[in-house]
């Protein structure tokens, strides 16, 4: 009898990418000409990213440096969460987080996608913040990996612990 393979969805961020991809932004900020004398800043701060600006269009151009830095670092988008520009005093700030783990309605969502479009005889379990999914059949799990590849999910997600 075949033993059970499985994986895990998760949504995991590297949180050292991350701060790499702010000090990095905060650098070019610093060094471009259109950023002088418009109090253009940006901080990491626990698990937000807070960027501010003397307008509204110079702090929407801080978050577009920020995005280019995390695509180049392999950070999807889709988890990051900005707030719009909001006037506070003389500048305008964005609070924007990076989300990880999924959510119980999210996971519920891929666990039915599974079942309903995926190979009979694999199963997935909510976990936590992740989604374990097993088969007797590899094939069967790759199949499941470039469904959930295929959809347009509005998080990220990778695989992990394949086994």
């Amino acid at each position: 009898m075949a033993s059970e393979s499985s994986f895990d969805i998760v949504n995991k961020v590297d949180h050292q990418e991350v701060d790499n991809a702010v000090n990095q932004a905060a650098k070019e900020i610093s060094q471009r000409f259109d950023f002088k004398n418009v109090d253009a800043a940006i901080k990491l701060t626990g698990e937000t990213i807070d960027m501010q600006a003397n307008t509204e269009e110079r702090v929407n151009a801080v978050l577009d440096v920020l995005k280019d830095k995390l695509v180049k670092r392999q950070i999807s988008l889709k988890g990051l969460d900005a707030d719009e520009p909001k006037l506070s005093g003389k500048v305008y700030k964005i609070t924007a987080t990076i989300n990880a783990g999924i959510t119980q309605e999210n996971a519920k969502k891929l666990s039915k996608l599974i079942r309903d479009e995926g190979p009979k005889g694999v199963k997935a379990q909510i976990q936590g913040d992740e989604l374990r999914v097993s088969s007797k059949s590899r094939d069967d799990l790759q199949t499941v990996q470039a469904l959930i590849k295929g959809e347009d999910l509005d998080f990220a997600v990778q695989f992990v612990n394949y086994r």
